[in-house]
């Protein structure tokens, strides 16, 4: 599989040009429809204010929300650093926990029975309404929102992981039977590389739950962060600097998700796509 880019490679070199720029075009698909269509939205947007300009006390447009990063970059970018910070801490103890959890409910029959019910209730109670306990028992500091931000995150992490082991297929696990392979070697070799799409798939659920954890505390404590500004802007009628905020936060959620998805290339890479995806054949 690791050939496969260097055939691409090959591909591309022998083939006409206008084949070439098919392949080219393949290639930068994914990353210039989206722009694309990211583009003609905020065309469609800038020149609807502009239409109707009654419209800026509700919605700002475009290049106000363009001018106010320009001008407020040194208020914003002490909270954008607050927030990415928070939201990466908390997001890296659930996957640290989620994942050490997942992996204990699948070896353990036992723990499973014991432990799983009493996660899905924790996980049935309705987030928002304990934010104001981990005030309580953590104060208003980053703690709170750090441990709220594990709080949501953890639990996705820990159901995608152990149900991604618990999916390994069973000539695979009968298999490393007839060859005397060690628990731990079948796990480590056989049941992880076969969890590897259910594990990133949880953390790319929990990565979002971390960053929506981190927001909540900031909006609970008002302290500082993009969740504060969101706050204290809507509060003002000032649209302008919200969307600021968002787009910035968006960009802490896209520069993480980011990272997410090229540990899952990294990880497929080195245990081999096709035998995560398709098994033993």
């Amino acid at each position: 599989m690791t050939a496969l880019p260097f055939a691409a490679d090959a591909a591309l070199d022998s083939a006409p040009a206008a084949g070439r720029r098919w392949l080219r075009w393949t290639r930068l698909r994914p990353i210039a429809l989206p722009l694309s269509l990211l583009a003609v939205w905020l065309a469609a947007w800038q020149a609807g204010v502009e239409r109707f300009p009654q419209m800026r006390s509700l919605l700002s447009s475009p290049s106000d929300i363009g001018a106010i990063l320009g001008t407020s970059m040194p208020l914003l970018l002490p909270q954008l650093l607050s927030t990415a910070r928070e939201a990466v801490m908390g997001f890296a103890l659930a996957a640290v926990i989620g994942v050490a959890l997942g992996a204990a409910l699948t070896l353990s029959r036992r723990l499973e029975q014991a432990l799983f019910p009493h996660l899905v209730l924790f996980q049935i109670v309705p987030k928002i309404a304990l934010a104001p306990l981990f005030v309580i028992w953590f104060g208003v500091g980053s703690e709170s929102r750090l441990v709220f931000a594990l709080f949501l995150a953890f639990f996705p992490i820990a159901a995608a992981t152990a149900g991604g082991l618990a999916r390994t297929r069973p000539e695979a696990l009968r298999l490393c039977a007839a060859l005397t392979a060690s628990r731990w070697r079948t796990f480590v070799s056989v049941r992880v590389p076969f969890a590897i799409p259910s594990l990133f798939a949880g953390l790319k659920m929990g990565m979002t739950m971390a960053l929506i954890g981190t927001i909540v505390g900031e909006f609970v404590t008002g302290q500082q962060g993009l969740g504060y500004i969101i706050m204290f802007a809507a509060a003002n009628a000032d649209s302008a600097l919200t969307f600021a905020a968002l787009g910035l936060l968006c960009l802490v959620g896209l520069s993480v998700y980011g990272a997410v998805l090229l540990a899952e290339a990294a990880a497929q890479r080195w245990y081999g796509a096709p035998f995560v995806t398709e098994g033993f054949t």
